[in-house]
C-alpha cells in the first residue's frame, strides 16, 4: 500500500469523501487557497471548486454555527478548527446545537458535522497551540470523539466520521502530522520524527467509531493510551521490558469498554496516559470504569500518567509531555505494588 503521513491521509479522506458524495464541503480559516495551516486541505478548493471548499471567517463560532445549519437542511459539513486551543468560542454552538439537535427534534433533524482539530504539542506553540481538550468533548451527550494515532487510521476514522449522521470532534495530534512519533525520545532534534510513514490504502475505506485496537499483546499490565501516548507507551514498555498490553482506543466516545475490560481483567493491572492535564482529564474517567468493571481482578491501584495541571511556557513543552522515562516509571511501580 502507499505510504503517507497523516496530514496526506487526512486530506485523502476528504478528498474521497467528497467524490463520492457531493453534500461533502470543507470550510474553516485558510482552509481554501491556502489549504490550511498545515496543509490538511492543500489542493481541495482547486479541485473542486470555491463553493465546496473555501475559507471562512476569522470566527470559530460563526464555522461551527453555519456548519450546524447547513447540515440540518443536507448537507455533510468537515470543518476546521485551527487549533484545538481555538475551538472555545465554537463550544456553545458544539454542546448547546449541535450534539442536541437530533434530539431536541425528535428526530426531524441531525447534524452530521465533523469538527477538525490539530490537538496537543509538539511545536513549541505553548500554552496557545498546544492544548488537549478532549475531556470537554467526552462529557458531553450526543457527540463522538476521535482521536488517531496513525495514518490509516486517520483516514479510515475520518471517513466515518463524515459517513456519520451525528456530529464527530475529530483531534488530529499535531506530534504525528508528519509521521509517526518516536516515543523513545522525549527531547527530539526536531519536533517531528524521521520515521517511516503508514501504510494507507486508496480509495474509500473506513474503521468504525467505538472500536478501539490492541497496539501490543502483553499479560502483565494494561496501558491505556490514544493519540501520541500510544508511541510512548510503546517505548516504555521496550525500554522497562515490562509485557504490557497497549491498548490505542481511537474513539474515546463512544468508548470501547469490552476490549479495556477484557484486557484489564486478564493483566489485573492498568496504567493510563495521556498529554492533558491530570485533574478531571478523560484518563479519570477511564480510571473509574476500570475500577467498576474490574475491581476483583485489579492486583494494583489504576495509575495515571499525565500532562502537568497548570499552562506551561514553550521551553518546558518536552517535560511536559509524558515521556517513557515517566511513564516507564509508573509502570515499574505497578508491577512492585
Amino acid at each position: 500500500m502507499p505510504r503517507r503521513t497523516m496530514i496526506e491521509a487526512i486530506r485523502d479522506a476528504m478528498d474521497v469523501s467528497m467524490a463520492r458524495d457531493e453534500r461533502v464541503i470543507v470550510f474553516g480559516e485558510d482552509v481554501g487557497f491556502f489549504g490550511g495551516v498545515f496543509r490538511c486541505t492543500q489542493g481541495l478548493q482547486a479541485k473542486y471548486g470555491k463553493s465546496r471548499c473555501f475559507d471562512a471567517p476569522i470566527s470559530e463560532s460563526g464555522i461551527v454555527g453555519a456548519a450546524i445549519g447547513m447540515a440540518a437542511y443536507g448537507l455533510k459539513p468537515c470543518v476546521e478548527v485551527q487549533f484545538a486551543d481555538y475551538v472555545y468560542p465554537a463550544y456553545d454552538q458544539i454542546v448547546s446545537e449541535a450534539a442536541r439537535l437530533r434530539y431536541r427534534s425528535n428526530g426531524d433533524f441531525t447534524c452530521p458535522i465533523v469538527v477538525r482539530m490539530p490537538t496537543g504539542g509538539g511545536i513549541f506553540g505553548g500554552q496557545t497551540h498546544s492544548q488537549s481538550p478532549e475531556a470537554l468533548f467526552t462529557h458531553v451527550s450526543g457527540l463522538k470523539v476521535v482521536v488517531p494515532s496513525n495514518p490509516h487510521d486517520a483516514k479510515g476514522l475520518l471517513i466515518a466520521a463524515i459517513e456519520d449522521p451525528d456530529p464527530v470532534i475529530f483531534l488530529e495530534p499535531k506530534r504525528l502530522y508528519n509521521g509517526p512519533f518516536d516515543g523513545h525520545h522525549e527531547r527530539p532534534v526536531t519536533p517531528w520524527s524521521k520515521h517511516e510513514l503508514g501504510e494507507v490504502a486508496d480509495g474509500h475505506y473506513t474503521v468504525p467509531l467505538g472500536k478501539a485496537v490492541i497496539r501490543r499483546p502483553g499479560a502483565a499490565v494494561t496501558v491505556l493510551a490514544y493519540g501520541t501516548m500510544v508511541y510512548v507507551a510503546q517505548a516504555a514498555a521496550e525500554e522497562t521490558g515490562i509485557d504490557a498490553e497497549i491498548i490505542d482506543l481511537r474513539t474515546l466516545l463512544p468508548l470501547d469498554l469490552e476490549t479495556i475490560v477484557a484486557s484489564v481483567n486478564k493483566t489485573g493491572r492498568c496504567v493510563i496516559v495521556h498529554e492533558a492535564t491530570l485533574t478531571s482529564g478523560f484518563g479519570a474517567e477511564l480510571s473509574a470504569l476500570v475500577q467498576e468493571n474490574c475491581f476483583y481482578h485489579l492486583e494494583a491501584p489504576v495509575a495515571r500518567v499525565t500532562g502537568w495541571d497548570t499552562p506551561y511556557p514553550h521551553a518546558q513543552e518536552w517535560d511536559y509531555f509524558p515521556g517513557p522515562a515517566r511513564l516507564g516509571r509508573a509502570l515499574v511501580e505497578t508491577m512492585e505494588a
